[in-house]
């Protein structure tokens, strides 16, 4: 089964939490998930922010799910990088 180990997303999100939560959240969702984010625009009531995260396995439905629970939105996927099984050919 192929393995998101990249994905980069551009992301709303409220000023609470904070960024460094915000990352902190989404880093204990996986074993040796790493969190980078830029933020890019801050306005009145919101952040927008560009959200890397690379890891052996990042499961994006949680991330999805996560980000959602903090009140924040995807807007969209800008980067992926996907890696497939290995076949035996022996």
């Amino acid at each position: 089964m192929a393995k998101i180990r990249r994905i980069v997303l551009d992301v709303l999100k409220p000023h609470q939490p904070n960024v460094v939560d915000f990352a902190t959240s989404l880093a204990e969702l996986a074993d040796r998930c790493h969190v980078k984010i830029i933020v890019t625009e801050v306005d009145k009531k919101t952040e927008n922010i560009i959200l890397e995260l690379t890891g052996d396995d990042v499961l994006f439905q949680m991330i999805n799910e996560e980000i959602k629970k903090m009140g924040a939105s995807v807007h969209s996927i800008d980067e992926v990088e996907v890696e497939g099984r290995a076949t035996d050919e022996g």
